[in-house]
């Protein structure tokens, strides 16, 4: 029976120390989510801009013969040097496009570690007189949401993974759409452009991509997941690629009322200010 008691007075020490432990350690990750999505709204948008340049420069480039160029139509080859420049010109842009769209992935993956990362665990060190904690477990028996209890005033962990879960699942859509459309606009290509390959969801854009993506449980290989592509030996439409650049404008999958309103209610719940 005295065993029985100690053992229950030691668990229960435990738990009083559980809960602030897993307050700091909220706090942390969703001040990470709040700084996360920051860096999503800003790669996302450098990402539009160098796509808004390529597809002006493939426009230019591709109608360049039919320009009316008054008196500089006089110059020896201004039209095939004109050409040439936007040719270097949308090479430019395609590598800034890739790499806003590379960041555009890390912020994903840092989303999902973050959700993953909102439970508190006992850490376990050995002929520690303190009692420690972590957000990572190393004892199975430890589910590390301090039995269920609230963590602040009403919500317990998985009140607060349900909420994270449904983030980051807005934005893994939102992804996945501007992956296709990232592949468009890389595959624009005028006939000069012969080394400029047509590129398919099945294709790894970035060396590490598939590994990245894994991370947020989007897998790229499985063909039955990509769209039909309107481009057409490497062209598209004015109209289309128009459409496009409004699509990624516009973040379809992201309910940016409800983003503000989750961030409102779990700063509400911690006390915390987490509205942008």
């Amino acid at each position: 029976m005295e065993t029985t008691q100690q053992n229950s007075g030691s668990k229960s020490s435990i738990n009083r120390l559980w809960r602030p432990a897993a307050q700091r350690n909220m706090k942390n990750q969703w001040s990470k989510f709040n700084l996360i999505r920051r860096e999503w709204v800003s790669s996302s948008s450098s990402a539009r801009s160098h796509a808004t340049s390529l597809v002006n420069t493939y426009l230019s480039h591709r109608y360049m013969k039919d320009m009316e160029l008054g008196v500089l139509s006089d110059m020896p080859d201004i039209q095939t040097k004109a050409c040439m420049k936007l040719l270097k010109q949308q090479v430019v842009h395609r590598d800034n496009l890739l790499s806003s769209y590379k960041e555009m992935v890390g912020t994903v993956v840092n989303m999902v570690n973050t959700s993953m990362s909102l439970r508190c665990y006992l850490k376990a060190e050995t002929n520690s007189p303190l009692i420690q904690f972590s957000n990572s477990s190393n004892d199975t028996n430890d589910n590390g949401d301090g039995g269920g209890i609230p963590v602040f005033i009403f919500w317990s962990i998985s009140s607060f993974e349900k909420l994270a879960g449904e983030l980051v699942q807005m934005f893994k859509l939102e992804l996945k759409l501007k992956r296709l459309l990232v592949i468009d606009f890389l595959s624009l290509r005028s006939k000069e452009d012969s080394i400029i390959k047509r590129l398919c969801w099945t294709d790894e854009i970035y060396q590490g991509e598939f590994d990245d993506l894994s991370r947020c449980n989007l897998d790229c290989r499985e063909a039955s997941e990509s769209a039909p592509s309107k481009l057409d030996n490497g062209q598209l439409d004015p109209d289309v690629l128009q459409i496009y650049l409004t699509a990624w404008l516009t973040d379809v999958n992201i309910d940016k009322q409800r983003v503000e309103d989750i961030f409102s209610e779990v700063g509400e719940e911690m006390h915390v200010n987490l509205v942008s």
